[in-house]
């Protein structure tokens, strides 16, 4: 039976309720996070949670947690769920108010967390990657900020599924920005390429890592915009994320990219990706970097 935590309480999945004027739910007035755990160690707590002061920052909720108070919450949620890999989800949304489109007074945020199972990425997409379908970016104008408000991601996803892909790769403005629920890299000549950090994509925390690996091996990589015919000729593209870590895409638009097949360089930043995990030593639960 599934542990979840909301508002200073665990407790059965079933049991967990919110009001239905809570803003979340009549306005999508939230933000959230997605922790990996590994062997019972949240992965990159730090940077998860600076991301998460950014996004309450970015839509003016109050911070409910300093970081102290936010591992325990998590630790807690990995105890009674069983330790192991898991994938942590944290929402916070504004709370529960009169519906009004101005920001309440003295509301309290709701709190809520619940851990499903992390799974490694398929076999079947390791040996032959996924599929991919370039689409227009229509979302607004800050996504950098991870809120809950995400139908138009849902969207551009079902979008993709529709027509036969797994994930949409977004274009705005003639340069591409990330997946519809991903990061987005690619490799030319050898090079790595994610666009740059900015309001029209999220700051990933895989994404990040993905550079630190690259740069302490010194495997070029650079942080620079991505045209829609550089994406197309590219040897490479691969799509990041908390839950699915890196994934190989060989087809783009119906194309093969490269050679249809997982690249070499794939294979080494995922090798590299695999000795991260395996020698992550998670920092103080009261660390509050």
């Amino acid at each position: 039976m599934a542990i979840v935590y909301l508002n200073g309480e665990y407790m059965p999945e079933e049991r967990a309720a919110v009001s239905p004027l809570d803003r979340g739910f009549i306005f999508g007035d939230g933000v959230y996070e997605v922790i990996p755990v590994y062997n019972g160690h949240l992965f990159r707590i730090a940077e998860h949670l600076r991301r998460l002061d950014d996004s309450l920052d970015g839509v003016r909720i109050p911070r409910p947690c300093d970081h102290g108070q936010w591992a325990a919450i998590l630790h807690g949620l990995i105890e009674r769920n069983g330790g192991g890999n898991q994938s942590l989800y944290l929402q916070v949304t504004r709370g529960v108010a009169r519906r009004d489109h101005a920001f309440p007074m003295e509301v309290r945020p709701t709190v809520f967390a619940m851990s499903s199972p992390l799974l490694p990425l398929a076999e079947e997409i390791r040996r032959h990657g996924v599929a991919a379908v370039t689409l227009d970016d229509n979302r607004w104008e800050n996504c950098h900020l991870k809120t809950i408000a995400l139908l138009p991601n849902i969207l551009l996803r079902q979008q993709a599924l529709d027509a036969g892909g797994s994930e949409a790769i977004l274009i705005r403005r003639g340069e591409v920005t990330e997946g519809a629920a991903s990061n987005l890299f690619m490799v030319d000549k050898g090079r790595i390429v994610t666009p740059p950090k900015g309001p029209g994509l999220l700051p990933g925390i895989t994404r990040d890592l993905i550079v630190e690996l690259a740069r302490k091996n010194d495997i070029p990589v650079r942080e620079h915009a991505i045209t829609p015919a550089q994406l197309a000729a590219a040897d490479e593209i691969w799509l990041t994320s908390s839950t699915r870590e890196i994934v190989p895409v060989t087809r783009l638009d119906g194309a093969a990219v490269g050679d249809g097949r997982p690249g070499a360089l794939w294979k080494q930043m995922t090798q590299l990706f695999e000795s991260y995990k395996s020698g992550y030593a998670e920092p103080d639960a009261g660390d509050p970097a």
